[in-house]
């Protein structure tokens, strides 16, 4: 029976982030015994879909704050020695972070380590043997200082954001770390080029699990073409990009957009500028089973995500992943980590996320060629299954646990 483990995230469970919890669901199929802990409340607290979840799930601030900070100074009590250890090693830390870094940012890493503290205290009775995390900014901040102060080791799996617009002690995570799992290629070689081990990371897909997720039935006497996309709406998702490109498209379709996000007034707006807003179908955030039902009824997925004008920019978007398990043909925009899953002309479309043109030109070319929208479905489903699927990732996961 595998020792205990903690899992440590942002927000827990979310449904825009179906790569922890799926994860954390077949982890504890197969018999792990894993603890997560929520840094914030829960964002949709009560969802059915979610019980098994939120039962046993600890929240460090919000709701537990009081309960991390009592626990808190019973670990320091009880442990002063390991607890003033952890505690100034973040003091150094935010004295030299190793990379460049704001005060403000600096400054909060004492009071993320007071916290890890009380969150040892708290899970200090189930003997865990290691903490992972998801997300490279606090969440593994938090579960690099609840390590030191377990004695255990960590590991994390970075994303996006996390990365390039919420950095924080990357360097210093990297040197420290266990194991980094790495969701592309392109990742490990950035996490190499900031001077990681190159023994320590391991590539681990944000997977799908393939077996739920199974090709649809083509309707090919559907006169109108359904277009979707499913994202946060934020500028790197490109959905502006798509909406500009739709009204050169000549031909009858309609769009669906679900997901939610600060750009939603913004699309909306564009929608109605282009002439498009009676075509266009915004639904606001969808449950992941709302997800399957859109893919079986879509004709095209349509995801031309770009670098922002923050730098931040995509890893592999798993909703990529399940539109290709349910043989839809995808367009998406050509980023590095993204051509790990897309091959252009064989199991995708790769446009120039800022280009309104180049995305009615793959939509013109995928609705003027069967041959290659069936090419595309068939490799798409291909692909994902041979390098993307939740459970020889989780396996993968599952021999550096």
């Amino acid at each position: 029976m595998p020792r205990p483990i903690l899992y440590i995230a942002g927000s827990f469970p979310a449904r825009s982030e179906t790569f922890v919890y799926r994860e954390v669901r077949e982890l504890r199929r197969r018999g792990w015994d894993v603890t997560t802990v929520s840094l914030n409340d829960p964002r949709e607290p009560g969802l059915k879909e979610f019980e098994d979840l939120e039962t046993g799930n600890l929240v460090l601030y919000g709701a537990g704050k009081s309960a991390t900070a009592g626990a808190m100074l019973v670990e320091m009590l009880t442990h002063p020695i390991r607890s003033t250890g952890t505690f100034l090693t973040a003091i150094g830390d935010a004295l030299s972070p190793g990379e460049p870094t704001k005060w403000s940012d600096r400054l909060k890493l004492p009071a993320q380590a007071l916290a890890a503290i009380g969150l040892a205290r708290r899970v200090r009775f189930r003997s865990p043997a290691h903490v992972h995390a998801h997300f490279a900014h606090a969440p593994a901040t938090i579960a690099m200082y609840v390590a030191q102060q377990l004695g255990i080791s960590f590991s994390f799996t970075g994303h996006a954001n996390d990365l390039f617009q919420r950095r924080a002690l990357l360097s210093k995570k990297l040197r420290r770390v266990r194991f980094v799992s790495c969701i592309s290629e392109w990742h490990r070689d950035f996490y190499i080029s900031c001077a990681a081990d190159p023994s320590k990371c391991h590539v681990i897909r944000c997977g799908v699990p393939v077996s739920e997720w199974v090709p649809r039935e083509v309707d090919h006497n559907r006169k109108q073409i359904h277009l979707l996309t499913v994202c946060r709406l934020v500028e790197k998702k490109g959905v502006d990009t798509l909406l500009r490109a739709l009204p050169g498209f000549e031909q009858d379709w309609k769009l669906t957009i679900a997901g939610e996000g600060r750009e939603s007034d913004k699309l909306k707006a564009i929608a109605r500028d282009c002439g498009i807003e009676s075509r266009c179908e915004f639904l606001g955030a969808v449950t992941n089973d709302r997800v399957r039902e859109l893919l079986m009824q879509a004709d095209v997925f349509v995801l031309p995500c770009r670098t922002d004008g923050n730098g931040d920019r995509d890893g592999i978007p798993v909703v990529l992943m399940e539109a290709m398990a349910c043989g839809v043909p995808v367009i998406s925009g050509d980023l590095p980590a993204i051509r790990e899953l897309i091959e252009h002309g064989e199991s995708g479309m790769l446009v120039d996320g800022a280009s309104p043109r180049d995305v009615t030109r793959a939509l013109e070319e995928l609705m003027r060629d069967k041959a290659l929208r069936q090419r595309i479905a068939a490799g798409g489903r291909k692909r994902v299954e041979s390098e993307f699927s939740l459970e020889q990732n989780v396996t993968r996961l599952e021999k550096l646990l």
